[in-house]
């Protein structure tokens, strides 16, 4: 197996590839499967073992599900999928169920698994599609071309001796995560003027786990004091088919709360207020509350510079509107992917910068007016009134709910869609690309 060679080895070709990917997460998985599909020599390194655990909603959507659907992972409820039919929102004492859209683009589903399985189903359609993945291995700085300054490598820990071990080629990409300890030290820092948010999350027991919808709670309500007091967020409920549910909290920076809440509380507290026969309480909690940044909104650019790509949560590239991060993972990996080997293929170092630095003019063109509208959304939501107001009147009109669907998950058809996808796309063409 491709995941057991010995990294140890002397033998320099056991340490270089035409490329590297740092992180085997959603991000990096999709870049070492697309780039091993189209033929590259692809390393894969993954710090930890799998299974491993992620902080995660584990509801995808059909976006994230059509990118399975190209790598071909078997997502039949026989493979251990659960299938939803679409999204319910609850808000003001109003309950509404939306179905996901039909769409020419993507299926009309979404999926639930949990990430500790998920991830390594992603990294092992790499591995099967060629990508040699090393688990265990730490990555810690870059090595830099002392001439002009391009990343030339990586230098990593290996194994339980934690081996150092230095591994070469000529591209490396970033799917390190929010933290991505190899763009910082590229010298690429986050922008604070793109949002950022929180998620908190934990497991209980539940008869409620086999729900075929994802639920959304628009109204986040602190309790715990004198006076109740409406939060910049969202809570979820996620049934995971295997008697548990995901429940959890996503949190916007947009707010003095932010900082000032520890939301664990808040979710304890939150999940104290649910139905008692629903299962939410200590007792019934199968693991420890987690949590992990959202970054959100390309929070960290270039996408690209002097060899090195980013990917996933790398590159901030979370959708500011729902908080959804994996399907922009493995959908600016395919891209990712995409732009390298077009590069591989040209003759010279000029025409193979030429074709690299086509990447982040991707990306924009792709989802950069859709997450300057998500930017200004955010700033909007980040005051509980607005948000408390707009559930309020929205909730009441499905037809405008069903339009704010498609917005929040980015889900239209790009030609021969509906008004509802006209206007969305209009929109978005027209919002700056920053």
């Amino acid at each position: 197996m491709a995941g057991s060679a010995d990294v140890t080895d002397t033998d320099l070709n056991e340490r270089s590839a035409d490329v590297i990917v740092v992180g085997a997460g959603p991000a990096g998985s999709a870049t070492a499967y697309h780039l091993a599909k189209s033929g590259l020599d692809v390393l894969l390194l993954e710090k930890t073992a799998f299974p491993r655990e992620k902080v995660c909603g584990d509801g995808l959507t059909p976006r994230a599900t059509k990118q399975l659907v190209s790598m071909g992972i078997d997502i039949s409820e026989e493979a251990g999928w659960l299938r939803n039919k679409g999204l319910r929102i609850i808000a003001g004492g109003t309950r509404l169920q939306l179905d996901w859209p039909e769409l020419a683009s993507f299926p009309d589903y979404g999926l639930v698994r949990r990430r500790d399985d998920f991830d390594e189903q992603l990294a092992r359609a790499a591995q099967k599609a060629g990508a040699r993945l090393h688990e265990r291995c730490n990555v810690g700085a870059p090595v830099l071309d002392e001439r002009t300054g391009r990343i030339t490598g990586v230098e990593a820990r290996v194994g339980e001796e934690k081996t150092p071990v230095t591994f070469h080629a000529p591209l490396v990409v970033a799917a390190d995560g929010n933290s991505t300890r190899l763009s910082l030290a590229m010298g690429l820092h986050r922008r604070e003027d793109r949002p950022m948010g929180v998620a908190v999350r934990t497991y209980f027991t539940s008869p409620r786990h086999d729900d075929d919808y994802l639920e959304s709670w628009l109204e986040l309500w602190d309790r715990r004091g004198a006076e109740d007091r409406l939060l910049p967020g969202y809570g979820w409920v996620f049934g995971m088919g295997d008697g548990t549910s995901n429940v959890g909290l996503g949190i916007l920076n947009s707010s003095s709360a932010f900082k000032e809440l520890d939301w664990r509380e808040v979710l304890k507290a939150w999940c104290a207020s649910m139905p008692e026969d629903w299962g939410y309480t200590p007792e019934n909690m199968t693991g420890p509350i987690r949590g992990a940044a959202l970054p959100m909104a390309f929070n960290r650019q270039p996408h690209y510079t002097k060899g090195l790509l980013l990917v996933g949560d790398a590159g901030g590239l979370v959708n500011p509107f729902n908080g959804e991060g994996i399907a922009y993972a493995m959908e600016s990996g395919h891209i990712a992917a995409d732009v390298i080997v077009q590069a591989h293929a040209r003759q010279t170092p000029a025409g193979r910068e030429l074709a690299l630095q086509r990447y982040p003019k991707v990306l924009k063109d792709t989802y950069g007016g859709y997450y300057s509208l998500g930017r200004a959304f955010v700033k909007l939501i980040g005051n509980p009134r607005v948000m408390k107001l707009a559930t309020e009147r929205g909730l009441t009109h499905p037809m405008l709910m069903r339009f704010t669907l498609k917005l929040l998950a980015n889900l239209t058809d790009p030609t021969g869609g509906d008004a509802m996808d006209r206007v969305i796309n209009g929109l978005s063409k027209v919002a700056p690309r920053s």
